[in-house]
């Protein structure tokens, strides 16, 4: 059977889910393993029938990356393609000097140890030894190259093959244990996908062409994985929930007369999009000093950006939870939550007793989310340019962004920055803090007013890092990126968002915690907000799996709570749900619940709020 058959009568795109699961699955028990390793990376990649190089691999898994899922794996298996024999035979042939079919050991060696990335002559040799057909010390590299090609090939179908053949396995692709595949096979593509992955390095790379961009509906999975067996149908348990674009709107909360002459208290922060899909933000700590009726405010925050530059952030959803702070935080409990939406703002308005709150934003997911790395015909735009005298300095699109990140990361909005504030800035950028006698240096170096940064401090900080690096712009692209932006300088994995709060007999005051301080409080809040109002649903024939699915007044949220003593694992299927986005990214998908554990299983709003949405949404036991 030939690859094209296996992939038969599939659609283009479920053959390439369906490609990427055979693939997956060859290296993992279970598509919802992750990769955890960037040598785990390169096997599933070639199983996938791709050559990676090492450039490549570092691209995908970079120092700040911890583990990819299989979503992440289906985006990058888009990005890499196949190495054409055509295009090796070029590699090749540039290092054949004498034009005669042959590559001899030294000119091999020579080329790929001093050129593109470099290799080593342990490694020469292995590549030498599996091309050098006739064992006469030449490389054959048109036969390499037929044996790399059909090997890889077969990498893909050998996947293919046992996807088909295992049944189970293809109706399922769940689990949580990986293993090795067979090393027969994978051993010599290993070894002949480096060879062509070096050799392809020293061709000069052609544009790639732009991705298009990620349809605005649910992904639909191969309809193999979303048709679970007849007797897992028993235990399923199917939601249907219409909203109407009314209800989406929701009945707005009036503000408080007299709110002007309330007390006031601010802060600003960001939704961050992380490497593995996770979006993190800082979390805060609200004192109020005594019982008093509070207005409550979240809503992405509209900086002055360039003219040019979309402001996609501002349709992204936000949601603040309010939890009381116990002596440990295990003892912290869910208060209250902006369930109200005016425009882009989410409201609470209720009373607050005197003491002092967690402050957990919120966003779903849904709004914010990776994208497929278009690469755009332009130019990455310059950061550093020479002026007429020579010197160094900033482009005016690098001022512009400086200027925005510099009013994002002014949390307190007084147009200076604190050392407190650059230090969350650079824990998010470099991991690093600066310290006392760092910031007293800065401080005979740069414009500072009361001990803080000003905003043209803050410009001559970023120049004399760019000088120290005679220009290399880098460092600044790690900054940029870190803080959201891609290489056409326009925030597209982050949302900056304000945190209002308004007191009607006390002054608020409000603190910024690190990041990393509240992700399970957020979890906590989360799932208290989602039981507490809303009643749960046995699966079918399940006594101790239960569904809890949230309905507010613009966003749906499911948990799935497993009270058994051993794992479930819960297929979800939304292929029926209309005008719907789901935080998964996906409209068939797995959970799977440990033991006596609750857990989010989904966050879904409206694409157009303006039409009526419809959620459906079928949830199914696995068989084990």
């Amino acid at each position: 059977m030939s690859l094209q058959e296996l992939l038969l009568p599939a659609d283009e795109e479920e053959a390439f889910y369906l490609h990427c699961r055979a693939a997956y699955l060859a290296v993992f028990r279970s598509s919802l393993t992750y990769i955890t390793s960037k040598q785990q990376l390169c096997r599933a990649l070639q199983q996938a029938g791709r050559n990676p190089t090492n450039a490549a691999l570092n691209k995908y898994w970079t120092q700040r990356t911890s583990k990819l899922n299989f979503d992440d794996f289906c985006e990058i298996l888009k990005n890499e393609k196949r190495t054409e024999e055509a295009e090796l035979m070029r590699a090749f042939k540039k290092m054949d000097v004498n034009n005669d079919g042959y590559i001899s050991h030294s000119e091999l060696e020579k080329a790929l140890t001093t050129k593109g990335e470099k290799m080593t002559t342990e490694e020469v040799n292995a590549i030498f030894s599996l091309g050098d057909i006739n064992k006469d010390g030449k490389l054959d590299y048109a036969e390499f190259c037929r044996l790399l090609v059909s090997t890889a090939e077969q990498c893909q179908m050998a996947a293919l093959e046992r996807l088909e053949a295992n049944a189970k396995l293809k109706r399922q692709n769940f689990g949580s244990q990986s293993y090795s595949p067979p090393t027969s096979s994978v051993s010599s593509a290993s070894a002949a996908a480096a060879a062509a992955a070096q050799a392809a390095a020293t061709l000069p790379q052609p544009p790639e062409t732009p991705q298009a961009e990620s349809d605005t509906t649910l992904k639909k999975e191969s309809r193999s994985s979303s048709r679970p067996s007849t007797r897992s149908r028993r235990s399923s348990l199917s939601n249907s929930i219409t909203m109407t674009s009314s209800s989406t709107k929701g009945s707005k909360i009036p503000e408080p007369s007299g709110l002007q002459e309330w007390h006031h208290s601010y802060m600003k922060g960001c939704f961050f999009l992380e490497d593995d899909g996770s979006i993190g933000s800082l979390r805060y700590q609200l004192h109020v000093p005594q019982t008093t009726n509070v207005y409550l405010t979240i809503q992405p925050l509209s900086i002055s950006h360039g003219p040019d530059k979309p402001s996609s952030w501002m349709t992204v959803d936000t949601a603040l939870f309010v939890m009381s702070a116990g002596e440990i935080r295990e003892e912290s409990t869910l208060v209250c939550f902006t369930e109200s939406k005016d425009k882009e703002k989410y409201v609470w308005k209720g009373e607050l007793h005197a003491g002092t709150y967690y402050l957990l934003p919120f966003t779903s997911g849904c709004k914010l989310k990776k994208r497929s790395k278009k690469s755009l015909s332009n130019k990455p735009l310059e950061l550093i340019y020479r002026t007429d005298t020579g010197e160094l300095d900033l482009t005016r699109e690098l001022r512009e962004v400086l200027s925005d990140i510099f009013e994002v990361i002014d949390l307190d909005g007084n147009g200076l920055l604190s050392l407190e504030e650059y230090n969350l800035f650079e824990l998010r950028t470099s991991g690093e803090k600066c310290d006392k006698d760092a910031w007293a240096v800065c401080k005979e170096n740069f414009d500072m007013r009361k001990n803080q940064l000003t905003l043209q401090g803050f410009m001559e900080l970023n120049l004399m890092e760019a000088t120290e690096k005679d220009g290399n712009p880098a460092d600044l692209w790690i900054t940029l990126e870190a803080m959201g932006y891609n290489r056409m300088l326009e925030l597209v994995e982050a949302c900056p968002f304000q945190i209002d709060v308004y007191c009607e007999g006390t002054q608020p005051s409000i603190h910024p915690l690190s990041m990393d301080s509240g992700p399970k409080l957020l979890i906590q809040a989360l799932q208290k907000s989602i039981t507490a109002r809303t009643g749960a649903k046995a699966l079918r024939g399940q006594d101790n799996v239960f569904v809890y699915t949230y309905r507010g007044e613009h966003r749906i949220s499911s948990l799935i709570a497993n009270k058994a003593n051993q794992k479930v694992t819960v297929h979800v299927n939304n292929e029926q749900s209309r005008n719907c986005c789901s935080s998964r990214g996906m409209s068939v998908f797995a959970v799977e619940v440990p033991a006596r554990t609750k857990m989010v299983c989904q966050h879904i709003l409206p694409i157009n709020e303006k039409q009526d949405w419809t959620y459906n949404c079928v949830e199914t036991i696995l068989p084990s």
